[in-house]
């Protein structure tokens, strides 16, 4: 067939049409009613788009990764899931991002946002399915359930939860111990500000199954706390996240910081760097998350 002499004056005007039907959409849905999909439901969906990196991991944990046509920036792990289109942060999403790759389902961690754009997803007529956060082994299970229920794979969602509990509870008899040491897990220090793990917080979850307790009590979540706590918390470890590229530590930061360097842990050198979705994902790397870090800890002078 000949292109009309409208389209071949404009080779775009498909794309503006697409762009202007994907606009429409954005303002209808805000109206549209929420569909949510139920864990148990298992549509026949080809183009997934997961938010999330524990909900990644878990896809390709159920060897379903062959369906992923796109993922958010915390999609870290595996390697190869950094190959696919990426939509996003996850909690500063926009509805054109996630949508524009045409997924057939969307696969979110509970924490994904802002809460505009999630609204906006759910309304768009494709199946929306929330992935619970939790950090225990009955979580892990959970998240594992929900998302192959979702990609009709059940039963391989069923085997894979049996042997991530099996490896988990042997990883946490392991990591047990009559001294627990005292970690301060330490979220940032930009500024020279403290923000670190309270009570109810994923870090401080993985540093209890890991054989340890936090260092720090009394509030709840993740806050800047003041130095005094600190020094009174006398931590004999300080655990972070890793910077960058960094794979094993890096201690200079730490022992010059006018707070930390003047902890138990900065005088021994005991300051542990982890991969961040390794230790506070609480998908089914959590055993090798809690091996990682009570052999780290056990290893550091104190």
């Amino acid at each position: 067939m000949t292109a009309s002499p409208s389209s071949a004056r404009c080779p775009h005007a498909s794309r503006r049409v697409a762009l202007a039907l994907l606009g429409l959409l954005t303002c209808l849905a805000v109206a549209a009613p929420a569909r949510e999909l139920a864990a148990q439901e298992t549509p026949a969906a080809g183009a997934i788009v997961s938010l999330g990196g524990t909900v990644t991991e878990i896809v390709y944990a159920l060897g379903e990764e062959a369906r992923l046509v796109a993922r958010d920036t915390t999609s870290t792990f595996p390697p190869e899931a950094q190959g696919l289109p990426d939509v996003g942060y996850l909690r500063a999403l926009s509805p054109e991002g996630v949508l524009s790759v045409g997924p057939d389902m969307i696969l979110a961690e509970a924490s994904s946002g802002p809460p505009e754009t999630v609204d906006v997803l759910k309304a768009a007529q494709i199946p929306f399915v929330v992935v619970p956060d939790g950090f225990d082994a009955a979580a892990i299970r959970r998240k594992i359930e929900v998302v192959a229920g979702a990609l009709g794979v059940s039963d391989k969602g069923a085997a894979l939860a049996a042997q991530v509990e099996a490896d988990l509870a042997a990883a946490v008899a392991a990591a047990r111990s009559d001294t627990p040491a005292r970690v301060l897990f330490v979220l940032s220090m930009q500024g020279g500000r403290l923000m670190a793990a309270g009570q109810g917080t994923s870090a401080e979850a993985i540093i209890e199954l890991a054989g340890a307790r936090n260092a720090l009590s009394g509030f709840e979540g993740y806050k800047q706390v003041s130095d005094e706590a600190v020094l009174e918390a006398a931590p004999e470890v300080i655990l972070m996240m890793n910077r960058g590229g960094d794979h094993g530590g890096g201690t200079d930061d730490v022992i010059a910081h006018p707070v930390l360097g003047k902890t138990p842990a900065a005088a021994s050198g005991a300051i542990v760097r982890q991969p961040g979705l390794l230790l506070l994902g609480f998908g089914p790397r959590t055993p090798q998350a809690v091996k990682a870090l009570s052999e780290a800890i056990a290893t550091v002078e104190r």
